[in-house]
C-alpha cells in the first residue's frame, strides 16, 4: 500500500521541546532530520547504536503531531521506567500490557481516548487483539513507532512471530507516519525489516557504529569464573556491570558464585517470575555497585548511563547480539569495557547449534555466514574495531588502539603443516573424537584409552610433540572456526572432515592461524589517538560537590520511588559540579535540566550547591 503524506501536520519547535521537555541544548546525529521527517507525515527507517537517542526521534513527533504516539516494543518489563522517565520530564505516557489489572487497563483506555496521553506504549500482541484496533480508529494517532525492529525478522538476532502482524495492523492507517528503529542490523536484515514492515519508501537514516569509549577486550577461557573474578575485583571494584552467560542455570549459579566472594551478583532470565525480574531489573537500576548476570533475556532498553563493563563468559549468538549487548556499556560517554572470554568448547558448540538448526537452505547459508563473521571475529589480528564496523557496512580509517589487538599485537604464524598433522589424525583415528583425545595421540601419550583403541600404532602418533597440548587445542579451534572441521552432532563432539579440510590435506591451500597472547592486554590504552576516547568535559567537575549532589539525588529516588537515573544522570550531576549553578536560570542551562525537572527537583539542588559554596 503506498502510503499518503499528512497535510495537516502541525507547524512546530522539536528544539524547543528538546530544550523544555528533556534538557538538551542540541540534537544528536540524525535526530532533528528524522523527527522533521515525521512531521511531514513521511515513514522513516532509523538504524542507531544504543545510547544515540532513538527515543527522542518518534517522542517529541508524537507530541508535536497531536494525537497520539504508539510505540510498539517488546519490553514488557521495561515499559514501566520508560513511562516514568517521560512523566519526570513532563510528558503524558502511558502504557498497556499484561503487566496491568484490568482496572488499570480500563484507567489507561479512558486517558488515551479523552486525548490525556501523548505516547502510549504497547507490547505487540496487544495491538494484535481486535479491542486495542477498535481503540486506534477512536482515536487520533500521531504516528506508529516500532522500536526494537530487528525482532520482526526471521534474520535477525532476536525474532518474535508476534512483529509479523505489525503490518498488518498499521497499515490500516494510511494517513500515519511510521518510524522503524533498531540498534543492530546487517545489510540483509535491514532489507528483510524493510520488507516485513512494507517500508519500502521510508526515509533511510544510519548513523555510526562507533562506540569510541568503548574497549574491545577477548580471552581465552582457562578459568572462566576466576577470570571473570579478577577482571571485576582489579580493573572495575564496585562499579555496575552485565555479565551474559547461556543458559539459566548457569546465571544462577555465577550470581551465587560472585556473591559467596563478596561481589554483590543478581540473575536475570526468563525461568524467573515476572515479579523476581522486575525486582532484580529495579535494584540493578536503582545501585550503581551491582552486577547482573543475564542471559539475553536481559537488556535490551535497559537506560542505565554508568554500566561499565559487559562481560561475556559464553559466545553471544552472532555479532549483531554481541554489538547490542556490548553497547548496553559506557552510555554515558566515559570509558568501558566489553570484554569476553571464548575457549574450543564454545566454538564447538555453535558449530554443533548451527549444524543441527533446522529452516531451508536460505536460512542455513545466512546463519552459517552469521556464525562464520562471528568466529572470524573472536580470531582476527586486526583491529576489532575495524572488523566490528566493517560488518555493519561502516569503514574506520585506522586502528582505534582501544582493543586487545591494537595494544597487545596480535600475530599469526604458518599453521599449514600442524594444520596437515591434526586433519591427518582425525581421519586415522576414525573422525569420531573431539580435541582432548587427538592431542594426546598428537602429543605421543601412550595412555590407557590410547592403547585400547591402538592410536599408539597410527602414523599420526607422536607426530605433533613440537607443539604443546595448549597449542594443539589452539589449532583445533581455529580449525573449527575457520569452517576446516566439521562438528558431529551425537553426544560426543567429535570432528570430521570437509571439503575445505581436504584442501589443506592436499595442499592446496596454505593457513596462517593466531598467535594465542600470552599475557591479557593492558586496560588502559598508552597513547591512544584523539578519536578513541570520549570528549573531556569543559571544566572539571569539584569531587566533593558531585558527591553532595548524588546524595541528593539518592534522597529524592528513595522519596520518589524513581530510579536515580530518572532524576538526573551522572553526567547532569558532573557538570552541575563544574558549573555549580546557583539560580534557575543557570541551574536551566545545565544539559539534562528541562523545566519539568527544574520546577520539580531544582531547588534541592540548587541549595546544596548554594550551602557548598558559603
Amino acid at each position: 500500500m503506498e502510503r499518503k503524506s499528512s497535510s495537516s501536520a502541525p507547524r512546530s519547535d522539536p528544539h524547543g521541546v528538546l530544550r523544555r521537555f528533556f534538557g538538551f541544548k542540541e540534537f544528536r546525529p540524525h535526530q532533528r532530520d528524522i523527527i522533521q521527517t515525521l512531521l511531514e507525515g513521511r515513514d522513516v527507517f532509523a538504524l542507531m547504536p544504543t545510547g544515540s537517542g532513538k527515543s527522542v526521534c518518534y517522542q517529541i513527533p508524537s507530541v508535536l503531531r497531536g494525537g497520539v504516539g504508539i510505540v510498539i516494543s517488546p519490553l514488557i518489563a521495561l515499559m514501566q521506567d520508560q513511562v516514568h522517565g517521560l512523566r519526570q520530564n513532563g510528558l503524558r505516557a502511558d502504557f498497556l500490557n499484561s503487566s496491568l489489572s484490568a482496572e488499570e487497563a480500563r484507567a489507561v483506555i479512558q486517558r488515551v481516548s479523552a486525548g490525556a496521553t501523548d505516547i502510549l506504549y504497547v507490547a505487540p500482541e496487544r495491538l494484535a487483539t481486535g479491542g486495542f484496533q477498535q481503540l486506534l480508529k477512536r482515536i487520533p494517532i500521531a504516528l506508529f513507532a516500532i522500536d526494537e525492529a530487528h525482532c520482526v525478522s526471521q534474520w535477525g538476532h532476536d525474532f518474535r512471530p508476534e512483529y509479523l502482524q505489525i503490518a498488518a495492523v498499521t497499515g490500516a492507517f494510511a494517513q500515519v507516519p511510521r518510524i522503524a528503529l533498531t540498534a543492530t542490523a546487517d545489510a540483509h536484515t535491514r532489507r528483510d525489516i524493510l520488507a516485513k514492515l512494507n517500508l519500502g519508501n521510508a526515509a533511510l537514516f544510519v548513523s555510526s557504529f562507533d562506540r569510541p569509549n568503548i574497549a574491545y577486550r577477548l580471552r581465552l577461557k582457562e578459568n572462566g569464573r576466576q577470570q571473570l573474578l579478577h577482571f571485576i575485583r582489579d580493573e572495575h571494584p564496585g562499579a555496575s556491570g552485565i555479565v551474559y552467560v547461556r543458559t539459566r542455570r548457569r546465571a544462577d549459579e555465577t550470581a551465587q558464585w560472585l556473591r559467596a566472594r563478596g561481589i554483590d551478583a543478581l540473575a536475570y532470565h526468563a525461568g524467573l517470575t515476572q515479579q523476581e525480574r522486575l525486582e532484580n531489573q529495579r535494584r540493578f537500576l536503582d545501585s550503581g555497585k551491582r552486577v547482573v548476570v543475564a542471559t539475553i533475556a536481559f537488556g535490551m532498553g535497559i537506560d542505565k548511563p554508568d554500566v561499565r563493563f559487559v562481560a561475556h563468559l559464553d559466545l553471544p549468538a552472532s555479532i549483531e547480539s554481541y554489538y547490542q549487548e556490548t553497547g548496553r556499556a559506557g552510555r554515558d560517554g566515559r570509558p568501558a569495557d566489553a570484554w569476553m572470554l571464548y575457549a574450543l568448547a564454545d566454538v564447538v558448540a555453535m558449530r554443533k547449534l548451527q549444524e543441527a538448526s533446522v529452516g531451508d537452505e536460505a536460512f542455513k547459508r545466512i546463519q552459517a555466514r552469521k556464525l562464520d563473521a562471528l568466529l572470524g571475529f573472536c580470531e582476527t589480528v586486526e583491529c576489532r574495531r575495524v572488523a566490528l564496523l566493517r560488518y555493519f557496512d561502516e569503514r574506520y580509517p585506522r586502528p582505534c588502539m582501544n582493543c586487545d589487538n591494537c595494544l597487545d599485537s596480535a600475530e599469526t604464524w604458518d599453521a599449514t603443516l600442524a594444520a596437515q598433522k591434526a586433519l591427518s589424525c582425525v581421519y586415522r583415528t576414525g573422525q569420531r573424537f573431539g580435541a582432548a583425545h587427538l592431542i594426546e595421540v598428537l602429543v605421543g601419550n601412550p595412555g590407557e584409552r590410547i592403547r585400547r583403541r591402538g592410536h599408539d600404532r597410527i602414523k599420526t602418533f607422536g607426530a605433533g610433540k613440537e607443539l604443546s597440548a595448549s597449542q594443539w587445542r589452539s589449532v583445533f579451534r581455529q580449525l573449527v572456526s575457520g569452517g576446516f572441521l566439521a562438528v558431529d552432532l551425537g553426544e560426543i563432539a567429535g570432528f570430521k572432515l570437509n571439503e575445505k579440510s581436504r584442501s589443506i590435506l592436499k595442499g592446496e591451500l596454505t593457513v596462517r592461524f593466531r598467535k594465542d597472547p600470552l599475557r591479557p592486554a593492558p586496560r588502559t590504552p598508552a597513547g591512544g589517538t584523539r578519536d578513541s576516547r570520549p570528549p573531556a568535559p569543559d571544566a572539571e567537575p569539584d569531587r566533593t560537590l558531585f558527591e553532595i549532589l548524588r546524595e541528593v539525588r539518592r534522597a529524592i529516588s528513595l522519596q520518589s520511588g524513581l530510579p536515580p537515573y530518572c532524576v538526573f544522570h551522572d553526567k547532569t550531576l558532573k557538570e552541575m559540579a563544574a558549573v555549580a549553578p546557583v539560580t534557575r536560570e543557570q541551574l536551566l542551562a545545565i544539559t539534562g535540566v528541562g523545566e519539568k525537572k527544574l520546577e520539580r527537583f531544582g531547588e534541592a539542588f540548587l541549595e546544596a550547591v548554594i550551602r557548598f559554596r558559603s
